[in-house]
């Protein structure tokens, strides 16, 4: 298995110096928002740093060295547009890759498709990037606000509960995420009603007033789908009222460490959550990805750490795959490519440009002062899409 190579080249301090001082890089533009959210993005950046590496101790792609060019786009979508067009027409970069924010990655699938450029978002969630304004030269990598509230929503169907209540930050990844959920809750369970929005402005959350709104709502349980630090004063100003006693809480992200982690022993219990149970994952290819990375940064993945690497693994493949760097060869070898990740098999549906990575689905609890995730399983990322030929019927023509 290649991914296990070069895991074991990388420990082993095999490098091949020659032919990377010889042949010319394969030159990728990546940008993200590194200092906007770095709990994510230098987790992320860590991991497609040591993909890198491992591509290149193998001997990189198409016997050429891989070269990242990394930049920083603020979270700003027309930021990230002047970003990707020095990346391009500067750099001389052979393909687009990154961001993290839904309206910045958005930005840039606009501008890939005007400018007619591969892009590999890795990290954006909203279903738009794939579907309603998705285009010939986008693919996503990560699963989707459509896939990750389908597996909150078939949790959400067992609990013996009907009056829901939401809070999400009000742009495109939570408005994209509440709609999701609300709609696969319903077609589960039709007694289910939602009796309460609430939409803070991202990293703008006024925690006490959300939280007081809810109460007054008095749902049975809640959708929680804010991240970051909008999270960490949600838990702490809910937990103060009382908001989550007794009441359920299905929270997408909550469990990734990123966000899980920074709330030691605040963190909640007993939510049901997406997130990446790093410590508890026991498979061969994940514990060798764990072992490269500890002895590479001397820290533990997140999950964004492992968005990163599968982010490069995949471009690296798609590479390989197309013989060469020309955009149309690329978009035409990462329709149905699979390649090998940390996490099994990951595929690009031709259909609708989406991977099929999937994601951790749990339950939150308290070990030794810090949250975890508990009766977890893997939800693999297929099995909660539209089949292809439905997804297909939202793009837009090409």
């Amino acid at each position: 298995m290649r991914l296990m190579r070069y895991v074991g080249l990388l420990l082993a301090g095999v490098f091949t110096a020659g032919w990377v001082q010889a042949a010319e890089p394969i030159r990728i533009g990546e940008l993200n928002s590194y200092t906007t959210l770095p709990a994510f993005t230098l987790p992320y950046r860590n991991g497609w740093q040591l993909a890198v590496e491992h591509i290149n101790a193998e001997g990189g792609v198409l016997n050429r060295p891989v070269q990242v060019i990394s930049r920083d786009d603020g979270g700003r979508p027309g930021h990230a547009v002047r970003i990707a067009e020095e990346l391009v027409s500067r750099e001389g970069v052979v393909l687009l890759a990154g961001t993290f924010f839904s309206h910045v990655g958005l930005a840039v699938a606009d501008y890939a498709r005007q400018r007619r450029v591969f892009f590999m978002a890795a990290e954006p969630l909203t279903d738009a990037l794939t579907w309603d304004s998705g285009n010939r030269y986008t693919f996503r990598l990560r699963p989707s606000t459509y896939m990750q509230a389908a597996m909150l929503a078939e949790q959400a169907a067992e609990l013996p509960v009907t009056r829901w209540a939401t809070i999400a930050p009000n742009y495109k990844y939570g408005q994209d995420a509440v709609a999701a959920f609300k709609k696969l809750l319903q077609q589960r369970r039709p007694d289910v009603e939602f009796i309460a929005e609430q939409w803070p402005a991202q990293g703008q959350i006024d925690a006490g007033a959300e939280v007081q709104a809810l109460l007054a709502a008095d749902p049975e349980a809640i959708f929680n789908v804010t991240f970051g630090a909008d999270l960490a004063r949600l838990v702490r100003e809910g937990r103060l009222r009382r908001l989550f006693a007794g009441r359920e809480v299905v929270s997408l992200l909550t469990g990734e460490p990123e966000y899980l982690d920074p709330l030691q022993n605040e963190a909640p219990e007993g939510w049901i959550v997406t997130g990446y149970p790093w410590y508890a994952i026991d498979t061969p290819e994940h514990n060798a990805f764990v072992a490269a990375y500890q002895a590479r940064f001397n820290d533990y993945p997140r999950l964004g750490s492992i968005v990163g690497y599968n982010t490069l693994l995949a471009i690296a493949a798609i590479i390989e795959a197309a013989g060469s760097t020309d955009t149309e060869a690329l978009v035409a070898a990462a329709r149905g490519i699979e390649f090998d990740s940390p996490l099994g098999p990951i595929r690009f549906r031709a259909g609708d440009h989406q991977a099929t990575m999937g994601a951790f689905v749990g339950r939150t609890a308290l070990q030794e002062g810090r949250g975890v995730m508990v009766d977890w399983f893997y939800a693999y990322g297929n099995d909660y899409l539209p089949d292809e030929a439905t997804a297909r019927q939202r793009r837009p023509s090409e």
